[in-house]
């Protein structure tokens, strides 16, 4: 995944990047490589952005 790919202010929930970080750790056997620690750090900052416009929805 490329930061070109990762759209701002996603629209994806925090369930469903959540549910793509699973699968990235399972395709990789638990070890990732440079390129998916760099898919995964891009997840994970979009699954934050995520929790807190739900919890901002929320409030």
């Amino acid at each position: 995944m490329s930061p070109e790919s990762v759209t701002p202010g996603s629209v994806r929930s925090a369930a469903e990047v959540n549910e793509r970080i699973r699968a990235l750790w399972l395709r990789a056997g638990g070890s990732l490589s440079a390129h998916e620690r760099a898919e995964y750090e891009l997840l994970v900052v979009e699954w934050a952005a995520a929790i807190r416009g739900e919890v901002v929805k929320a409030a």
